[in-house]
């Protein structure tokens, strides 16, 4: 497990092809200065020890030099003491509708980017609970699976989007059954499923997986993303609008809010209906209901101690330029016997 404490420092890093740009145009003017002053044989008498190879090795070592540098001020860090700690919380798994509804743009800046705001901000207000995404369209797919790492659940659910899936609707029953997959605790007494979807175009038997989710002790809650006005449907490309989406019969698409049919499914799992409007709002409520529920104790492996190792790059770095300031550009007797350019006496 390791660490990067200041990974805004790669950016040094452009500054190897900048050396490498600036090493060829020195060569360049170099070149076209001495083919003016002599021909290239009278150069070769002039300077026998010329060395195109102890130039270009320099350069290597400057740029490895830069390298080490940058990784020095980066910082890594590794961990050293893996340690077993104790929490209390809740299974939590959220079930992202990623349907192409979900681009209707009703909701600044989309139901989409709406929707990952609200589940990052959910994960954010969370603390000793486990997290768990899946992603359905036409079917469902686990993205993230049970797990105490949030910032990789956060790190998946930013890559979510409506191409994942090939296949369009909205398979929330394929999502509810995935979703019993995932609590893997069987003394875990509450276990919590947060459905993100603007409730359109919903396929299968709702009510009796919804009660089986029910029997297996799965609140479901249903998060509304949208409005009941509606909007188009854009399809973009490289964020550059293309057309709206039509129907078979070239009518313009209009996808609205399905407020019922998410009522429908949390009323039938024990749980509720939250309006996905206000992000605020949303926290808040979300934050009281796991609040009012009790807590299982579960073990969680965590690395409590992590040692830096920028000292072995900055040696490195240092140990380089020492070794760049001794490096002479002429040849050396060893380097004239290898003659690795073929060059001539």
């Amino acid at each position: 497990m390791y660490q990067l404490e200041e990974p805004i420092f790669f950016y040094i890093l452009l500054g190897i092809p900048a050396l490498v740009f600036l090493f060829l145009l020195v060569q360049l003017w170099r070149k076209r200065t001495q083919d003016r002053f002599a021909s290239n044989g009278l150069l070769k008498k002039l300077s026998p020890n010329r060395s195109l190879f102890k130039s270009i090795l320099k350069l290597l070592v400057l740029s490895l030099a830069v390298a080490c540098l940058s990784i020095a001020l980066v910082n890594p860090k590794i961990g050293t003491k893996l340690e077993t700690v104790k929490r209390e919380g809740v299974d939590v798994v959220f079930a992202l509708d990623v349907s192409k509804s979900m681009l209707a743009e009703d909701i600044a800046p989309s139901r989409m980017e709406k929707a990952k705001q609200l589940v990052t901000q959910i994960i954010n207000s969370l603390a000793g609970d486990r997290v768990g995404i899946i992603g359905y369209a036409g079917s469902a797919f686990p993205q993230v699976p049970i797990t105490t790492d949030f910032a990789s659940a956060k790190l998946f659910l930013s890559s979510m989007n409506t191409d994942m899936v090939s296949s369009q609707g909205t398979a929330i029953t394929e999502a509810i059954s995935l979703a019993q997959t995932y609590y893997n605790d069987e003394e875990q007494t509450n276990r919590v499923l947060f459905i993100v979807s603007d409730g359109e175009d919903h396929e299968g038997n709702m009510s009796a997986i919804v009660e089986e989710a029910a029997q297996l002790g799965i609140k479901i809650f249903t998060i509304g993303v949208g409005t009941e006005k509606g909007a188009q449907i854009p399809i973009k490309r490289n964020g550059v609008l293309q057309y709206y989406k039509r129907d078979q019969n070239n009518e313009m698409v209009i996808t609205r809010l399905n407020t019922p049919t998410l009522e429908e499914i949390a009323e039938g799992a024990n749980g509720e209906y939250i309006d996905g409007t206000s992000t605020k709002e949303v926290i808040e409520t979300v934050t009281a209901i796991l609040n009012g529920m009790d807590k299982k104790e579960f073990e969680a492996k965590q690395f409590t101690d992590f040692k830096d190792q920028f000292q072995w790059f900055l040696a490195g770095a240092l140990f380089l330029l020492i070794f760049d300031v001794f490096l002479l550009e002429r040849k050396t007797a060893w380097l004239r016997k290898l003659n690795l350019f073929n060059e001539g006496e």
